[in-house]
């Protein structure tokens, strides 16, 4: 029992839970003190292009997940390495994703709180939760996942 309540990488939230977390704040910071720093046009296009380039990750990453028959929430366990797909350019396609959609958000409302309040979310990320999934993963598939680390960049 032990040891199917510790298959998983132990991440410390729920991701799409940081960054929502994280774009309210800076969504709130800039509805408070607002600053302008691109015309509206080129928010709109900025945000829009991301938001789409997300959606389309997005729905990559869960096809290529559902094929491999693996969970796509990190609180389950992983049953296989997916490297097709989004995943042959990105190992973390996903939170790829997330952070196109956050910055596409971001643009939309001009918010440039948000944006500054990417790079601390992006090191949390990075710690919280891309660290422990790759140790788990190499604990897990061993040489398999070693080989596709080799051959797949972690972000892009």
């Amino acid at each position: 029992m032990e040891e199917k309540m510790s298959d998983n990488p132990g991440v410390i939230a729920f991701p799409p839970a940081l960054y929502a977390g994280t774009l309210l704040i800076g969504l709130l910071l800039n509805f408070v003190f607002p600053i302008d720093f691109l015309p509206r046009s080129v928010t709109l296009l900025l945000g829009t292009l991301a938001i789409i380039c997300a959606g389309l990750i997005t729905i990559s990453a869960f096809r290529a997940m559902n094929r491999a028959h693996t969970a796509i929430n990190p609180s389950q366990p992983t049953t296989a390495i997916v490297s097709d797909g989004v995943f042959s350019l990105s190992r973390n396609p996903i939170y790829l994703s997330l952070t196109l959609l956050y910055i596409g958000i971001a643009l939309l409302f001009s918010a440039l709180w948000a944006l500054l309040l990417l790079l601390p979310l992006l090191v949390i990320m990075q710690i919280g939760v891309v660290k422990r999934e790759e140790i788990y993963l190499e604990r897990k598939f061993g040489s398999e996942y070693l080989h596709y680390k080799t051959r797949v960049r972690r972000w892009l």
